[in-house]
């Protein structure tokens, strides 16, 4: 696949449950369940994506098992433990311009409302009660930081994203 046709990574296969060849699932989405909502799935076994399609799945406690078309022995099902699970960026629903993936926001340069340059979003983190931007300075940067966490709260401390320019604008004091 060429890199505008990387696979969007959803979630990530985990060990083997059972005897018939059921997977536990991590996934990635907003609501575990979402990460149904897709298929064909790719997996990525030993660097090579391949289709696969999820036959059925169900709720495991607190877990997510899903049964895969072609793994039906445990043996199977623990060859592809920890393999990725994705689908391809056409698979992904569109949305309105004033909404965005996380994924959108990797790599996008946090400037504060004075101008200042506070570096690049590495990660998003969740915490619990709202998701937190980790931006990483190219080096320390005049206030002695390497990186930041600045909250993702929209209208307060997030004043603009702007996809088409990568670039994210904050009310945020590159002292803190």
């Amino acid at each position: 696949m060429s890199s505008k046709q990387e696979p969007v990574v959803l979630g990530k296969l985990g060990s083997s449950h059972g005897i018939k060849g059921w997977l536990k699932i991590t996934t990635y989405t907003d609501s575990v369940e979402g990460i149904f909502d897709y298929s064909p799935w790719l997996i990525k076994e030993q660097g090579e994506w391949r289709e696969v399609k999820v036959l059925q799945w169900r709720f495991q406690g607190k877990a997510v098992v899903a049964s895969l078309e072609g793994v039906e022995t445990r043996d199977q099902a623990q060859m592809l433990t920890n393999c990725e699970i994705a689908v391809t960026l056409q698979q992904m629903e569109t949305l309105p311009e004033d909404e965005f993936y996380w994924r959108d926001l990797i790599g996008c340069e946090v400037v504060n409302t004075k101008g200042y340059n506070m570096g690049k979003v590495q990660e998003i983190v969740e915490t619990g009660s709202n998701d937190v931007l980790l931006v990483k300075a190219n080096a320390k940067d005049g206030f002695g930081k390497a990186e930041r966490m600045i909250p993702f709260v929209t209208e307060q401390f997030i004043i603009e994203v702007n996809l088409t320019e990568k670039q994210i604008t904050v009310d945020w004091d590159p002292d803190f």
